[in-house]
């Protein structure tokens, strides 16, 4: 039985994707469950499990290449069956007559073939499961990733980890660095000499059986190439980030405004939800607290809880909340739906899961469309004030800064409290300064006074 592999479907909103990675190769032995692609869909890269097991004889896809969903982008196959009807095929070509086979995974058709089962082939090498971020880095810094431990899900190697073996790592020349990463040589397998303080070439040559100095000079670096730590290229889930920035710079009117709130009731609020959490339950984060209010500003001033749609400003009456996360992706804006309709600990429950999963890779596109609304914060980068991109088509977004005490006039009188600093950037075709003042007012008197919105 020969099975083709399809590209799946993971939200009602998807209608292609992109092979970002194979993690196995043609001729190789694999088992049923065992990944064996890395898709890429508009935000999310996720791993794509072996519908069956045997060899995987033809791939169809490759690298970088974007598919139509339901696409065949594999066959695997025994040693001796024939899967010539797929040599001249490819992911654009239509999947052969089938049955699905009961109880197989979705789109993954099995094809009766006349041949006798294949025998078990000989178990190929153990892959080593690593996120493009920590290769890249890995082969700059002339890592041997294969000797690393994995912290990511199914432990999968990610670039934290990387980092750390770094830091463990002997410090090293750059030209010890660029002389391991040529020869394949571990700097981390080398011990320093008593009394030295970093690896040189030398160290690194012994080891790699190269000569240095003026035996072997380096290869003269091309003009300005000297200066180059890291190209990355503009494609993937990194492209489709500058190109929605690109349009978002290109295509609105934007204009900030900023604000400095006394946090003072903000601070308190969550101090007295940590007091009264029980042990183990999910005290909610200051974005949480935000949404909370942000919910209430959003109802008085409905148009600021919009979109541009067609030539249209249309505001909504479900207000979806775009959340920005770092992620090792880059940055993610997953979307909490129906944040209106949300308890306190309902919000900070899905925000939780969402940007835990968005981290994780674990998401579908579903999870990024749909939003009316984004908040973004860098508080914890001790950032205080910064000017967001508007999340397209959106109206607006907020961009919050870090909560520090610092000097304020209260009653004529000089007093230290803890504020933070608001920054709103609006589209000015869809609002004018006027009503995004006084919906940015709002949510101040709301951070100030919290049980005006409780």
């Amino acid at each position: 039985m020969a099975t083709e592999v399809i590209f799946p479907k993971l939200g009602e909103t998807m209608r292609e994707g992109t092979i970002a990675e194979w993690l196995v190769q043609e001729g190789q032995q694999v088992k049923k469950g065992d990944a064996l692609f890395q898709m890429e869909s508009d935000k999310a890269v996720l791993d794509v499990p072996s519908p069956a097991s045997g060899i995987v004889r033809k791939i169809l896809a490759p690298k970088g290449k974007t598919v139509p969903i339901l696409s065949v982008v594999a066959v695997i196959a025994g040693p001796d069956e024939d899967i010539s009807r797929y040599e001249a095929g490819g992911p654009s070509a239509p999947a052969p007559a089938g049955a699905t086979a009961p109880g197989a995974p979705t789109g993954v058709t099995e094809v009766s073939a006349p041949q006798a089962e294949p025998a078990p082939a000989p178990e190929a090498s153990e892959r080593v499961f690593a996120s493009p971020r920590a290769r890249r880095l890995a082969r700059l810094e002339g890592v041997d990733i294969e000797g690393l431990t994995g912290s990511g899900p199914g432990g999968r190697i990610v670039e934290r980890d990387v980092e750390q073996y770094l830091e463990q790592r002997p410090r090293a020349s750059t030209a010890a660095v660029e002389l391991a990463r040529r020869s394949g040589v571990d700097l981390g397998s080398i011990s320093l000499a008593p009394g030295v303080s970093r690896l040189t070439s030398a160290e690194v040559a012994a080891v790699a059986g190269a000569p240095v100095g003026p035996e072997a000079p380096a290869p003269a670096p091309t003009a300005g190439e000297e200066a180059v730590l890291e190209r990355v290229p503009l494609s993937g889930i990194r492209g489709r980030i500058a190109a929605k920035m690109a349009e978002s710079s290109a295509t609105t009117a934007a204009f900030t405004l900023t604000s400095e709130v006394d946090a003072s009731a903000l601070v308190h609020w969550r101090e007295r939800l940590k007091a009264a959490a029980k042990p183990g339950e999910r005290v909610p984060t200051y974005n949480d607290l935000l949404i909370r209010l942000l919910v209430v500003a959003l109802r008085e001033y409905p148009r600021m809880n919009a979109r541009l749609e067609g030539g249209e400003l249309v505001a909504y009456g479900s207000i979806n909340i775009g959340v920005a996360v770092d992620a090792e992706r880059g940055l993610l804006v997953p979307v909490l739906r129906d944040a209106g309709h949300k308890s306190l600990s309902e919000i900070a429950a899905t925000t939780a899961d969402l940007v835990q999963r968005a981290r994780s890779g674990d998401v579908t596109p579903d999870d990024f469309v749909g939003g009316t609304f984004t908040i973004t914060n860098l508080g914890m980068f001790e950032i205080d004030a910064f000017t967001a991109i508007i999340n397209i088509p959106e109206v607006a977004i907020l961009g919050v800064g870090r909560i520090k005490e610092r000097p304020v006039v209260r009653d004529g009188q000089v007093a230290v409290r803890p504020t933070v600093v608001l920054s709103l950037t609006v589209d000015h075709r869809l609002v004018d300064g006027a009503p995004a003042a006084r919906f940015l007012q709002r949510l101040c008197q709301l951070i100030e006074e919290p049980l005006l919105a409780l």
